[in-house]
């Protein structure tokens, strides 16, 4: 058990573990950067503070720093959020030698499913689908490699087994792009995560991105909590997301997420995790599991009645989940549209100071953001700066209400992406439902042409 938790984070997120810590009646400690001293996650904390230079790599990746301010403010536990040192397995060690809950899963955990092969092998030996391909590295030898991409047939899409935000993978459609394909992107994981190992399997050339959330304990109960559509992504990086995924048989996705939450009590699997899928021609294919909160959790929490984040920290604190699958029902639909600081038509980041903040509101509307008027985004990290999430019986009326949030919506003295959002819940193909990951950047294209 712990009474103090020290949110090592920032922005949005930072403020939404705030709010559940404080829920439960806990008091919260927050670290920031010299570029966040005003912001207001850090005003609303019991304890604040400052552990370096705005540089990311010296404050809020600087383990050292956090957990000196955890060890000087007494926090007993530690959430990392996502991104940063979410998914550190190191970093989630250290704490626990510390003496203070990790809220997350197991470093050896964390260390299985960062490392896409050994994910790969943890899934299809616990049952849970996935896409064709070996579950070993891939050979250095040329002729061997020619070979395994043989066997799966092209295309194939080289990976690197620590990969991840969208980089490290590249596509080979025949044995003429192969080796080439290899060698670049061996070099880039090398620099990028710091392993040369690849790992290659089956390219799907039309899939969605499809999500199962699930909960686990330490007393092997897991469940998991409906499905989530995030197939709207540019460069690999979500945009929009939906819960539950529209036009998938329930009853597939009912076996998926069974199979999931098999898959963490064989695994021990502790807290909070998303398992992701590229969905295909009406099969699910496992590509990685995320160890960690995720940005799009709200959709879940909407449909699901199911407050995450508080979950979480009870399982920290290592209560037994009060929920069963049976209790768990799926209601209507939600939509999560990301609001970037950021040009809506070049997406080049807009730092600076926001003169005017305006948030929508109504039945079946939620806003996350720690902005405010008179706030600075500053230009060192991440763009988003809220997550605009309605909900409704159906997802005609969860778009009905976020088409009228955001006309709500009014931030002035830096752009947003705000107008790219309201274009996109135009289109016709989305509106439909079920569209692939490849439709925005299609949408974009044909946008620029005319």
């Amino acid at each position: 058990m712990f009474n103090k938790v020290l949110i090592a984070n920032r922005g949005e997120i930072a403020l939404r573990v705030q709010r559940a810590c404080r829920e439960l009646g806990l008091k919260t400690v927050a670290v920031h950067s010299e570029a966040d001293a005003d912001a207001r996650y850090v005003r609303l904390a019991d304890e604040a503070l400052c552990i370096g230079p705005a540089a990311p790599g010296q404050s809020y990746l600087n383990r050292a720093a956090i957990l000196f301010a955890a060890h000087v403010s007494g926090a007993q536990a530690i959430h990392p959020g996502y991104g940063f040192l979410s998914e550190n397995a190191d970093f989630a060690a250290q704490v626990e030698a510390a003496g203070m809950a990790f809220i997350g899963p197991e470093p050896d955990s964390i260390r299985t499913m960062g490392d896409k092969v050994a994910a790969k092998r943890a899934m299809r030996a616990a049952g849970v689908p996935c896409v064709p391909g070996p579950d070993g590295g891939l050979p250095d030898d040329p002729t061997e490699i020619l070979r395994v991409a043989q066997e799966i047939g092209y295309p194939v899409i080289v990976k690197a087994a620590g990969g991840g935000g969208g980089r490290g993978m590249r596509v080979a459609p025949g044995p003429e792009q192969l080796l080439e394909a290899v060698s670049v992107t061996r070099e880039e994981a090398r620099r990028a995560f710091g392993k040369p190992e690849l790992y290659v399997e089956k390219f799907l050339e039309h899939p969605r991105h499809v999500e199962i959330q699930v909960l686990c304990d330490t007393y092997g109960n897991a469940v998991w909590l409906g499905s989530r559509d995030c197939s709207l992504q540019r460069r690999h990086q979500k945009v929009l997301e939906e819960a539950p995924a529209p036009g998938i048989d329930p009853e597939l996705i009912r076996q998926v997420g069974e199979r999931c939450a098999e898959a963490c009590r064989q695994t021990n699997y502790r807290g909070a995790g998303t398992f992701e899928f590229l969905f295909e021609n009406g099969q699910f294919y496992f590509i990685e599991m995320n160890t960690r909160l995720q940005v799009e959790h709200p959709v879940t929490e909407m449909t699901s009645g199911i407050d995450i984040v508080r979950e979480q920290i009870r399982i920290a604190q290592g209560h037994a989940l009060t929920i069963r699958q049976s209790d768990i029902c799926t209601l209507g639909h939600s939509l999560e549209c990301r609001i970037n600081a950021e040009d809506p038509f070049t997406f080049a980041p807009c730092p600076g100071k926001i003169s005017v903040w305006e948030l929508p509101g109504g039945n079946g509307v939620r806003v996350d953001s720690h902005m405010s008027s008179g706030a600075v985004v500053p230009p060192y990290y991440d763009s988003l700066i809220a997550k605009v999430i309605t909900h409704g019986a159906t997802r005609q009326e969860a778009l009905v209400r976020m088409r009228i949030a955001l006309s709500e919506m009014r931030i002035e003295g830096i752009r947003t992406n705000v107008p790219l959002h309201q274009a996109m819940l135009e289109d016709e193909g989305f509106g439909e439902g079920g569209v692939d990951i490849h439709h925005l950047e299609r949408w974009l294209a044909k946008r620029k042409q005319t």
